[in-house]
């Protein structure tokens, strides 16, 4: 299915001229019904990929909107975003069988997004915490991980909390993240925003508790 230039430009100027409605939607989708013709030709075709493909969409993106557009107009209430994920990571749980073939086709061949990516990234950050967690044991340092910090009722906790901070370049380490991915600045100014800062707070916290039980432990000891 190839988009030619002419065809966009009919689309584009469709769709200045008509407002956002619901109505504008389905008459939309009868002066342009590619994907179902496409589908009604040749239900295991990878329609819906090449749609993607032709736009520059991501194709995990695209299923995500089909499947809404799609649930929406055969049940009485909006989907949840638990539903559409839950659908996304096993199409078979989607009602028509060609729209899941479609939707898989999207998940499989996305190297960007989508539930296969996601699995192959918690893989790849749980292989890193593992390495990380070897190197601490190696180097003898004393830690806490995250299901002991959950343990102890922290809810938001780094990978490993440093029970004796260390100095690293002239930098006191107490508390230590593992991102296994590229960290470009607006990663870091993200992450900084959802977690770090939430982390120091937490940390020097824990620490100071941490370091007070020390002090008296060694009191004891001496005594």
């Amino acid at each position: 299915m190839i988009l030619t230039k002419a065809q966009y430009d009919e689309i584009a100027q469709c769709l200045v001229s008509v407002p956002p409605t619901r109505q504008s939607l389905r008459k939309l989708k009868q002066m342009f019904p590619r994907y179902l013709n496409g589908v009604g030709r040749n239900g295991t075709a990878p329609v819906l990929l090449e749609l993607a493909n032709e736009v520059d969409y991501a194709p995990s993106l695209m299923a995500r909107i089909i499947l809404e557009r799609f649930l929406q107009e055969h049940e009485e209430t909006p989907p949840s975003k638990s539903v559409i994920n839950s659908m996304l990571r096993d199409p078979s749980q989607i009602p028509d069988g060609v729209l899941a073939n479609q939707v898989y086709q999207c998940i499989v061949n996305d190297c960007c997004y989508g539930p296969l990516v996601d699995c192959i990234k918690h893989a790849i950050g749980h292989e890193h915490e593992v390495l990380l967690r070897d190197l601490l044991l190696e180097k003898n340092l004393s830690f806490l991980d995250e299901d002991q910090l959950r343990a102890k009722g922290y809810d938001k906790t780094p990978d490993f909390i440093l029970q004796v901070p260390v100095a690293v370049e002239g930098h006191i380490i107490h508390w230590i993240e593992s991102k296994a991915s590229f960290g470009d600045e607006c990663s870091h100014h993200a992450y900084l925003h959802d977690q770090f800062w939430s982390y120091w707070n937490r940390c020097r916290s824990c620490c100071s508790h941490l370091a007070t039980r020390s002090s008296a432990r060694l009191q004891t000891d001496q005594h």
